[in-house]
C-alpha cells in the first residue's frame, strides 16, 4: 500500500502513526516531503521547498481547477515519480492528495484521511476565502465520493463533511501511542506546559498574559514551533516581562510525551478563530493523557466532552487570559493529582492503539476483503 501525504513525513504525527500501524502488516511505500520514515519498504521523496497548494491566482479566478491541481509543483513531481507504479491500496492524507491517489488507480481503492475540514482551513484569510476555498470545495465535491472510505479527526468535522458533501466519515482521533507510565506526585510550584504551532491565530499571548497575575505557585513553560518566526519572536519578547514563563526548544514527536510528563498540567486553550480550531481535538490533549498530566482546556466542544467523561482537568469559562488565570488560581496539588490518576485510568482507552481501529478496519476492507 502507498501512504501519501504532502507533508514532512518524519515530523507528521498522524502520518507516522499510520506508517507504524501498517508497516508490520503490509508492504508500505510512502510519498511525501523529506527522507524516508523508519520501517517503510519504499519511499518517494519530494523536495520540501515545493508548494503543495495552488499558487495560480489567474487559473483559480477562471475556475480552471483541473489545470490548477495538476500544476501544483509537489503534485506534478509526485505524479512524475509515481508513474508506472502499481499499488493495491492508497491511504491519501488530506484533500490535496485525493486526485493524485485516485489517478494511480490502485487495485483495491483509496482511503481518504482528512486532517482538517479542508474548505475552511484558512478561512480567516480573505484571499484564501475568495480564491482557494471554492477550489477546495470543488476538490471535495468531485473526488471525495470516489474514495472507498473516509476518516477524519473529530465528530464535528465528520458531521460537516456529511452535511456539505454527503460523505460518511469515520473518526480516528489524534490520539498518542500508549505510554507505560505512572502518575508523578504533584509538588509546588505546579508546573504547566503549553506546546503549539507558532501561529498568530492561536493567540498564544493570552496563555502567557494569564501568568502576569497568576498565583506564585504556578510556572509555565512553552514549546512553540517556529511556523511564523516574526510572531514567535514577539512571544519571546513578551516572555521577558514574565519571570515565571520560559521557552523550551521544540522536541521530536517521539520524545514529546516524555517531555510533557515532566510537568503537572498541560494547557490546551485554543480560541475558535476558525472552523477547524473550533472543532479541535488536538494531539496535545492525548499527549497529556499518556504523560499522566492534568489538563486545562478552553470550552472547545470536542475536548470538553472527553475531558468531562474522564474527569481529566478543568475548563475555562471562555478563551480569554482572565478566564485562564481564574482556573490557575484554583489549582492545588490535590486537585491535579486526582486528574493525573484519572488520566492513568483512561490512558489505554484514549491511546492511538484503541483509536486506530478506524484505520485498521477501513484498510482491511480494501486489502483483506473484510
Amino acid at each position: 500500500m502507498l501512504i501519501l501525504s504532502l507533508s514532512p513525513l518524519r515530523s507528521d504525527p498522524r502520518v507516522l502513526k499510520q506508517i507504524d500501524l501498517f508497516r508490520r502488516r503490509y508492504r508500505v511505500a510512502t510519498c511525501g516531503f523529506g527522507p524516508a520514515p523508519d520501517g517503510v519498504a519504499d519511499h518517494i521523496e519530494l523536495d520540501r521547498a515545493m508548494p503543495s497548494w495552488p499558487r495560480d491566482p489567474r487559473r483559480l479566478l477562471l475556475r480552471r481547477y483541473v489545470d490548477v491541481y495538476w500544476g501544483i509543483a509537489a503534485v506534478a513531481e509526485a505524479r512524475r515519480q509515481l508513474r508506472g507504479r502499481d499499488f493495491d491500496a492508497v491511504l491519501a492524507n488530506d484533500a490535496n492528495t485525493l486526485p493524485l491517489a485516485l489517478s494511480l488507480a490502485p487495485a483495491r481503492g483509496v482511503h481518504a484521511d482528512l486532517h482538517e475540514f479542508a474548505p475552511k482551513e484558512h478561512f480567516n484569510k480573505p484571499a484564501w476565502r475568495a480564491l482557494v476555498a471554492p477550489y477546495v470545495r470543488w476538490l471535495c465535491r468531485t473526488y471525495l465520493p470516489q474514495a472507498a472510505s473516509v476518516t477524519t479527526v473529530s465528530e464535528g468535522i465528520a458531521e460537516q463533511y456529511r452535511k456539505d458533501f454527503g460523505v460518511a466519515a469515520g473518526v480516528v482521533t489524534n490520539a498518542a501511542p500508549y505510554a507505560d507510565k505512572e502518575p508523578r506526585p504533584t509538588q509546588l510550584p505546579i508546573r504547566l506546559i503549553y506546546s503549539s504551532a507558532g501561529q498568530r491565530y492561536r493567540k498564544i499571548e493570552n496563555i502567557m498574559e494569564a501568568m502576569r497575575t497568576a498565583p506564585g505557585h504556578v510556572e509555565l513553560d512553552l514549546i512553540v514551533m517556529p511556523n511564523e518566526p516574526a510572531y514567535v519572536a514577539e512571544l519571546e519578547e513578551l516572555g521577558r516581562s514574565l519571570p515565571r514563563v520560559r521557552f523550551r526548544d521544540p522536541v521530536p514527536y517521539t520524545k514529546l510525551v516524555d517531555t510533557v510528563a515532566e510537568y503537572d498540567v498541560s494547557v490546551s486553550v485554543i480560541p475558535p478563530t476558525n472552523f477547524n480550531l473550533a472543532h479541535a481535538l488536538p494531539n496535545k490533549f492525548f499527549e497529556a493523557v499518556q504523560a499522566r498530566t492534568g489538563l486545562v482546556i478552553g470550552p472547545s466542544p470536542a475536548m470538553h466532552a472527553l475531558l468531562e467523561r474522564h474527569d481529566l482537568g478543568a475548563v475555562t469559562r471562555d478563551f480569554s487570559a482572565e478566564a485562564l488565570r481564574e482556573v490557575l488560581d484554583s489549582l492545588t496539588p490535590e486537585s491535579v493529582d486526582a486528574w493525573k490518576r484519572n488520566a492513568h485510568q483512561a490512558a489505554r482507552e484514549l491511546s492511538s492503539e484503541h483509536q486506530n481501529l478506524g484505520w485498521e478496519s477501513a484498510i482491511a476492507a480494501l486489502l483483506d476483503g473484510r
